[in-house]
């Protein structure tokens, strides 16, 4: 039978990159006369910017730390064991890297197996075991916690969670069976499912101990002398732990069955990870640990396997890796420093800008438009925003004051902008009235400024055509809303020169902004493709197939909102003149709906009603549907659509949009929520076959969000 060390040495032999976590022991005399104590610190000898991670070698290192202790234990010349982490951080979980390069079944199940055989020894230990979460715990770092007998966390932790339903894994080393075990199948399914699908939240220090998963909660500044002294209160009898008693009944079965639907609103059955997990938890119901770990070995090994897991870890790797070094930016040392920001325009957009730039620049932010009214409409929404950041504890007076004193408005365009350095318009989508205001701001600013512009479909080369220095001119492309989606699409207009460009990509990774670069093509990236996809939904309507089998054919993608739900929110009108940029760009390809025109035309604000609470047909919608009497199925609507999108893609990077299939995913991920399941759009379109059958070719090489060959 093959051992612990032997699993973890072949495991490591894959992965001989491995960033390597020690696991140092050191004993100290516990306060109250409690007696000696062992400490294990994991340190992977860099600073908090590199997490603590377990790969193989790491586990090993642990193993080794925890064979040291087992006999100290069993001699009786400790009295407890704790484990801990390096300043910042305890540790966040698996490392990725490793998983990437699994090919085989068996070394997907032997990193299951060697995280089980190593964390559970912590449980097995002659003594009492502490976990001491003193700083970021993820995934395996929350699970070797749950192993310990004890747990305390510190208020300073800034981020406790177990994510890997979001990445397309189960919690594999304990989380799955361990967490509902301790506190119970409800609140396990808010961490494990719940927060997991929502976008990885993250619980603070306070959260933990308030939903059980820590027994003691204790400031930052001395967080490990006052664990210790809590361990010493422990081990002595002054502090017993009470924790509540588990409700196995029929409440553990409404977890499950509120977890399911959970997952089912969020990934439509279409991503295995969560009914995996769910699995698990509803037979973790009978206590039975061991049946419950080999069940996390299994999940885990076919999950690593699959192909929602490579699309998981792709995602990851794009927003944690690929945004961080947009491909083909000019050298960050041509950016132009930026004191001043003008803003053009005074309505939401605008404002949300103005908030956006106030908030993250810290430097002055002046507002113009065509009259003083909107001006001060404009300026009053800013400072009533950072009013509510003020209410929300987000800024204090201070900050507020601040903010408010930078952000102003003025009428005259040369009084405005005079000394700016960076000037983005958000006026009417209009070709003439951007040429205008453009023509208008060149004449006032300095000869430096970058001109921005925050359209989402028209030419930026047309733009800057009349003006003296087009070269200075970019596209800046924010998606709505602001403050909340990462993704800035930067426009490389035929002119833009190299400086002005450099001073964007600084002003965006100012702002906390994704950037990608596109090339100055129609809609640029996230619009063209959600056209088409929205275009190809309503060619079906118009034909004749009904609006709710049209809506529930996309339902295994796993995206945010239906079709027609985005539709509603971008607002019809808009939806129609991108759709009119589009086809006057691409006749071909892109239509323009009779239907949703005449939607338009009524003034409606969306396809549906929600009287019920339930999105439903408007019937003054319906009443205006003009359809044909060709009825498709779900399937028939889902090849048309997903070979609308291959195509679409497959000509974008043959223009050059972007450098590559990747940032096609990134835009798509970052500007409009499409589900990290799916890598964003481009394996999900490999593993499905689409891709080969309508490009006739793959659009990422193997093993990139696939398993190696």
């Amino acid at each position: 039978m093959t051992t612990t060390a032997e699993l973890l040495k072949g495991a490591a032999e894959l992965f001989p990159d491995e960033v390597v976590t020690q696991a140092h022991v050191r004993h100290l005399d516990l306060p109250k006369g409690a007696g000696r104590f062992a400490l294990i610190t994991l340190d992977n000898g860099l600073d908090h910017t590199k997490p603590t991670t377990f790969g193989p070698q790491s586990l090993a290192n642990l193993n080794t730390a925890i064979d040291q202790v087992e006999r100290e234990a069993a001699d009786g010349s400790v009295v407890g064991v704790g484990i801990t982490g390096k300043p910042f951080i305890f540790a966040v979980g698996a490392d990725l890297k490793g998983v990437e390069l699994l090919g085989r079944h068996e070394d997907a199940l032997a990193i299951g197996k060697g995280g089980h055989d190593v964390f559970k020894r912590l449980s097995a230990l002659a003594v009492p075991t502490f976990a001491y979460y003193n700083g970021a715990a993820m995934g395996g770092g929350v699970e070797v916690g749950l192993h310990c007998t004890y747990r305390t966390v510190s208020k300073a932790l800034p981020a406790f969670s177990l994510p890997e339903v979001f990445l397309g894994l189960v919690p594999g080393w304990g989380g799955c069976a361990l967490l509902p075990n301790l506190i119970g199948a409800d609140r396990a399914v808010s961490v494990i499912i719940e927060n997991s699908l929502n976008q990885n939240k993250q619980l603070k220090g306070e959260q933990v101990f308030e939903l059980g998963i820590a027994d003691a909660l204790f400031e930052g500044a001395d967080f490990l002398e006052q664990s210790l002294l809590w361990t010493a209160s422990v081990l002595v009898g002054d502090t017993e732990v009470v924790r509540a008693e588990i409700d196995r009944g029929e409440a553990w079965d409404a977890a499950v069955a509120r977890g399911k639907a959970i997952a089912d609103g969020k990934v439509h059955g279409a991503a295995p990870a969560a009914y995996r997990a769910l699995e698990i938890i509803a037979a973790a119901k009978n206590g039975d640990l061991g049946q419950g770990f080999d069940a996390e070995d299994q999940a885990l090994a076919d999950l690593i396997m699959g192909g929602e897991l490579r699309s998981g870890i792709y995602a990851f790797n794009l927003v944690q890796k690929r945004a961080k070094r947009p491909a083909g930016a000019p050298d960050k040392s041509l950016a132009r420093p930026v004191t001043k920001v003008g803003v053009v325009g005074a309505g939401l957009m605008a404002s949300q800008l103005a908030l956006l730039f106030a908030r993250r620049l810290e430097v002055p932010v002046v507002l113009t438009d065509i009259d003083q009214a909107r001006i001060d409409k404009g300026v009053a929404y800013v400072h009533g925003e950072i009013d509510k950041l003020l209410l929300k504890g987000r800024v204090n007076q201070d900050k507020a004051n601040r903010l408010k004193g930078l952000v102003s408005g003025h009428l005259d365009k040369a009084a405005a902008f005079g000394d700016a350095d960076f000037v983005i318009e958000a006026v009417f989508e209009e070709m003439g009235v951007k040429q205008q205001v453009f023509a208008e701001v060149e004449a006032v600013v300095p000869e430096h400024a970058v001109l921005a512009t925050n359209t989402s479909s028209l030419s930026v080369t047309e733009m800057a055509s009349k003006l003296k220095h087009p070269e200075r001119v970019v596209g800046f492309h924010f998606f709505n809303p602001v403050a909340i989606l990462p993704l800035l699409e930067i426009v490389r207009a035929e002119q833009t020169d190299d400086a002005s460009l450099a001073t964007a990509f600084a002003v965006a990774k100012s702002l906390k902004k994704t950037a990608v670069l596109v090339k100055d093509a129609p809609a640029f990236v996230v619009n063209r493709i959600l056209t088409r996809f929205m275009g190809e939904i309503q060619n079906v309507i118009d034909e004749g197939t009904p609006v709710a089998v049209a809506e529930k054919a996309v339902e295994p993608l796993g995206l945010p909102m239906s079709p027609l739900v985005l539709l509603e929110l971008v607002g019809p009108a808009i939806g129609l003149h991108v759709s009119e940029t589009l086809h006057g760009a691409f006749p071909d390809r892109f239509t323009v709906s009779p239907n949703l025109k005449a939607v338009v035309e009524a003034g409606k604000r969306g396809f549906y009603v929600y009287d019920s609470g339930k999105p439903e047909l408007d019937p003054e919608v319906a009443a205006l549907l003009k359809q044909g009497d060709a009825v498709l199925t779900e399937q028939q609507v889902r090849d048309r659509v997903l070979d609308a999108v291959a195509q679409e893609i497959g000509l974008m990077l043959d223009e050059d949009v972007v450098a590559e299939a990747q940032d096609i995913d990134l835009c798509l991920i970052t500007g409009a929520g499409w589900p990290f399941h799916l890598g964003g759009i481009t394996p999900y379109l490999d593993r499905e076959g689409v891709s080969e059958r309508v490009t006739g070719k793959k659009f990422l090489a193997p093993g990139v969000a696939s398993v190696p060959a």
